[in-house]
């Protein structure tokens, strides 16, 4: 289902669709209730970066473990 999702960010409303899993996942960083600034969403940024870097390589680390065939 899809869902819309408002975020202020410099005093400015930016609407998006997007589906359940993506809304709890960008409301874990972003919040949809007050306005934030550039720093904030910057940080947020990074935060998820940060996230999706371990993640890669712990995901490189197990396929490096998986023998070849």
């Amino acid at each position: 289902m899809e869902n819309k999702l408002t975020f202020h960010i410099n005093n400015m409303a930016y609407t998006i669709n997007v589906d359940d899993s993506l809304k709890t996942e960008m409301t874990q960083y972003l919040p949809t209730d007050k306005n934030i600034d550039t720093k904030e969403l910057l940080a947020a940024f990074i935060r998820i970066s940060q996230e999706f870097t371990q993640f890669k390589e712990d995901l490189e680390t197990i396929s490096d473990k998986i023998p070849k065939i």
